[in-house]
């Protein structure tokens, strides 16, 4: 395994410890065995290895979805589905710095700068939801924006009551679940 692999690995233990909060370089660079030096030599700072830890080491968040590929309900189930394991894994690493304004703040700058957040599935699911709309799979008088953000909204939620109740994973039908209810507002 290489050093920027180890890296990850250390940081992903570490900030699901500690949350991301509470987790230092120090305690990464330690963790994989290395120098707290050495962590800069291949990430700019802690926020970068945040990002690579949620985009390398956590479940696959939702993208992908290609319009006039497969039917739109089973492209929005394995969105879901991906969303559903992405928020219930970052729950233990994020819930920390939310509480932290100052954090908070520097995180959002951060990952804004990357053209990451929050905000960016929501946008793809969106696009994806539009682009169906344009394909006339999605009914022309629905909210391709409104229908993103209620089933990222339901996918978080749900991942919160999952993570919250010392659950580890969903039911098997939780996905096609939220999305059968999502449905008949945006089929044509």
């Amino acid at each position: 395994m290489n050093t920027r692999e180890r890296i990850l690995d250390a940081a992903a233990a570490v900030m699901r410890e500690h949350g991301v909060a509470q987790a230092t370089t120090k305690q990464i660079a330690r963790a994989a065995g290395y120098s707290e030096a050495l962590l800069y030599k291949h990430f700019r700072d802690k926020e970068e290895i945040l990002l690579h830890v949620l985009r390398e080491r956590m479940p696959a968040f939702p993208g992908g979805a290609v319009a006039g590929a497969e039917t739109v309900e089973a492209n929005l189930v394995a969105v879901t589905d991906s969303a559903l394991r992405f928020y219930l894994h970052a729950f233990p690493m994020m819930a920390s710095m939310v509480a932290q304004p100052r954090l908070m703040a520097a995180t959002r700058e951060t990952l804004t700068g990357y053209g990451a957040g929050p905000r960016h599935p929501v946008d793809m699911l969106a696009g994806y939801l539009t682009a169906e709309q344009n394909l006339g799979r999605v009914a022309a008088d629905s909210s391709p924006a409104a229908a993103a953000a209620l089933l990222m909204g339901a996918c978080f939620q749900q991942a919160f009551l999952c993570y919250f109740g010392g659950g580890s994973d969903f039911p098997e039908t939780a996905a096609v679940d939220l999305v059968r209810g999502l449905l008949p507002a945006l089929l044509p």
